[in-house]
């Protein structure tokens, strides 16, 4: 029973949390209004959210979390400027494709979590995850091997969502 408790609360910590983040500076109107909204997150999501042991409060996963969006942020920005000068190219120079890639991450929020963030550098569209594989539309196909597209796509994540993840 005090795991589930655990869990419950966890999932209620994060809701308000973030209840904080979205509405700060928060009154006390605020606060109030968010630890209701946390509690209900809570009783509705409880079980849904929040599965297996509780990783969360570990400073490693969150270190590496961190660097992890710093490398997001600096691939993202590279995939933005990329994608205007693709834009605003005369002949804009495309190559588009879907492409099979592999992932190693076993969990599948570690396998989500790459697939959204294929998904939000421009350029790339997670399209389909099947097991251990993800398909992807990518809007200049530098390499079809699987090997290749996975260096050049999934490379760039894998190992740091392994380490927040797994």
């Amino acid at each position: 029973m005090e795991g589930i408790a655990m869990r419950y609360f966890v999932l209620f910590l994060f809701a308000f949390v973030m209840w904080l983040i979205l509405t700060w500076p928060a009154d006390w109107q605020h606060i109030i209004v968010g630890v209701i909204v946390s509690i209900i997150v809570m009783v509705l999501f409880g079980r849904l959210a929040v599965v297996g042991e509780v990783k969360m409060f570990d400073p490693k996963r969150w270190a590496w979390f961190i660097v992890y969006l710093v490398v997001f942020i600096w691939e993202c920005i590279k995939a933005n400027l990329d994608v205007a000068y693709r834009v605003i190219h005369p002949r804009m120079p495309i190559k588009p494709g879907i492409v099979k890639v592999k992932t190693n991450l076993k969990s599948d929020i570690a396998r989500t979590f790459l697939a959204n963030t294929i998904t939000m550098t421009p350029g790339t569209l997670s399209v389909d995850v099947d097991g251990d594989e993800l398909y992807i539309h990518w809007i200049y196909v530098r390499d079809e091997t699987v090997e290749g597209a996975t260096k050049y796509i999934v490379g760039r994540f894998e190992r740091f969502l392994a380490k927040v993840f797994e």
